[in-house]
């Protein structure tokens, strides 16, 4: 386990290069279910709620729920929230009755100083397509997309497109969507969309916030 998620930042970094290598951002996946994967941290920031919320694809029905709390062992560090999150999202996964076709994770793939964000770092893994979805930019610079829902303008990072600002609903902010691993950015991109129903951010992604906030506020109540 401990290789898998190393507590020292040096580490943590030589394992992000190698997992970079085996990043396949491309592939137009047909899931049949996808998890939706988000995490929350206790007051003190010693704690990782961890939560996976699996649906139905394209039905989007909820499926199936789980989350679990996990030490925060990591360092914050930005650019490396996979060593900080991950031990708590894989275990939420893993609690599911079913594996996932593909899963969205609240964070970024390919739009990375590194181009292995934790979106990617799941993907390569678990071996499961994966997406990321996030609310700010963390490298690069995005065009303003068009104010209807669809339009979509590409994250430029080291001179190449990394992912993209997409408006899941007209007029709300632009989320940013790229690929995770064994996903392509347009594919990516439409899957997002596909999943966006009326509110910013896309069902599975909405419903694991929401799960990893209810198991926090229901640990700290005990």
């Amino acid at each position: 386990m401990h290789a898998v998620w190393p507590d020292d930042p040096g580490e943590a970094l030589a394992l992000q290069a190698r997992l970079r290598r085996r990043v396949v951002a491309r592939g137009a996946p047909t899931p049949a279910l996808v998890a939706g994967l988000d995490a929350a941290y206790s007051r003190d920031g010693a704690t990782v709620y961890g939560a996976a919320v699996l649906f139905s694809f394209p039905g989007l029905e909820d499926v199936d729920e789980a989350w679990t709390a996990c030490e925060a062992r990591f360092p914050y560090v930005p650019g490396l929230f996979a060593f900080r999150e991950g031990p708590a999202l894989c275990a939420a996964l893993e609690r599911l009755d079913r594996t996932p076709d593909l899963i969205l994770v609240h964070g970024h793939g390919t739009a990375h100083p590194r181009r292995c964000g934790i979106a990617s770092h799941l993907g390569v893994l678990l071996g499961i397509p994966s997406i990321g979805v996030a609310d700010r930019l963390l490298v690069g610079k995005a065009g303003e997309p068009g104010a209807e829902r669809g339009a979509a303008a590409p994250v430029c990072f080291e001179g190449e497109a990394v992912g993209w600002a997409v408006r899941t609903r007209t007029g709300a902010r632009p989320v940013y969507v790229s690929p995770g691993h064994l996903v392509g950015h347009a594919a990516a991109v439409d899957l997002v969309l596909a999943m966006s129903v009326g509110y910013r951010r896309p069902e599975p992604l909405r419903a694991a916030h929401r799960c990893a906030s209810v198991a926090r506020a229901g640990m700290t109540k005990r």
